[in-house]
């Protein structure tokens, strides 16, 4: 039985709480410092495994519920965007926030997110980490081209800057002195991401390696190994889904719907859930719709009526029912 209801407003160097009864009486607030000392003096508040605290998901968050693990308290992770605290009210502090999570908690009126083991969150701050690495080699890659551009240099062989041959010419080519210096200085940025990211690659794909699911998984069509240890993490415990079409929900595949007096309509894609699951699957999809069978054949015929994009996204729908049966049958 839950004896004592606390809300937490977390913040980088701090957080606000209040607790307050099952009758929703208030027995304490306080702000502490977000540090050991502060977690020790939350604690010794008494908090233990009848008392359930709520705190909204930020960047501090997974390290804020670890440190109460100890506790055994019941840790409910509050998605902000489909909470609404401060809706109808004028006010808005570090005390009221705390102090409206808490009732908010206590009148079961939140919205949680799934929280992770810390297997899983080490799992998608390796494939996480290798995507911001590629896009940020990426992006370096879209400067040198623009500045070539400007330049009128003309182009690098070949289509990706980090060939040998590209390399070379860059070496040779002949750009004004002023953007000689910059060009310089972007192509050294790119070598050296460069680097890092065929090191964040083959952590991925050995990583995918050893993980059951990860193998199951890179059996798919248009998966391959990275894809498939990214879907795997960013999943996490696919028995939260009960089909396909809810697992598309979670990755923000889905239209958004507006229906009012027998009027009906669609919308884009909602885009909420995992960005991170959602590319994978979008990526999946770009790769089986130029594949041979009925399914991509059926993606492609969509692609003339509706557009590739659309295709694709559709066909990132029907990777979802792929998915969760693959999963199930590798458990």
């Amino acid at each position: 039985m839950t004896t004592e209801y606390i809300g937490i407003d977390l913040h980088k160097a701090f957080f606000q709480a209040c607790a307050i009864s099952p009758t929703g009486d208030r027995r304490w607030e306080g702000r502490f410092p977000r540090t050991a000392a502060g977690m020790a003096q939350l604690v010794a508040r008494g908090v233990g495994g009848d008392v359930a605290i709520a705190v909204e998901a930020s960047g501090p968050t997974w390290a804020f519920v670890d440190a109460l693990a100890p506790t055994g308290a019941r840790v409910c992770v509050v998605d902000p965007r489909k909470t609404r605290l401060k809706a109808g009210f004028a006010a808005k502090t570090d005390r009221l926030d705390a102090r409206r999570l808490a009732d908010a908690l206590r009148r079961e009126s939140v919205v949680s997110i799934y929280v992770p083991p810390p297997a899983i969150r080490e799992l998608r701050e390796v494939c996480r980490g290798r995507h911001q690495v590629v896009r940020l080699r990426t992006r370096l890659a879209q400067m040198i081209r623009a500045l070539l551009l400007r330049c009128d240099a003309g182009e690098p062989p070949g289509t990706r800057l980090y060939a040998p041959a590209a390399f070379a010419w860059l070496a040779a080519v002949q750009v004004p002195p002023a953007a000689d210096r910059t060009l310089h200085r972007l192509e050294r940025l790119y070598r050296a991401v460069h680097v890092d990211a065929q090191a964040a690659d083959r952590e991925v794909r050995e990583r995918a390696k050893t993980d059951l699911i990860a193998v199951r998984l890179d059996d798919l069509v248009g998966v391959g190994p990275i894809l498939a240890l990214t879907v795997r993490a960013e999943i996490g415990d696919i028995a939260r889904f009960r089909s396909g079409p809810a697992l598309a929900s979670y990755a923000g595949l889905v239209p958004r719907v507006d229906s009012s007096a027998g009027r009906m309509y669609h919308g884009r894609i909602t885009r909420e859930g995992s960005p991170w699951l959602r590319w994978a699957l979008v990526q999946a999809a770009r790769h089986a719709i130029r594949r041979d069978d009925p399914r991509a054949r059926w993606a492609r015929r969509l692609a003339v009526r509706k557009g590739i994009n659309k295709a694709r996204v559709a066909l990132a729908r029907v990777l979802c029912d792929e998915v969760i049966r693959t999963w199930a049958a590798a458990n």
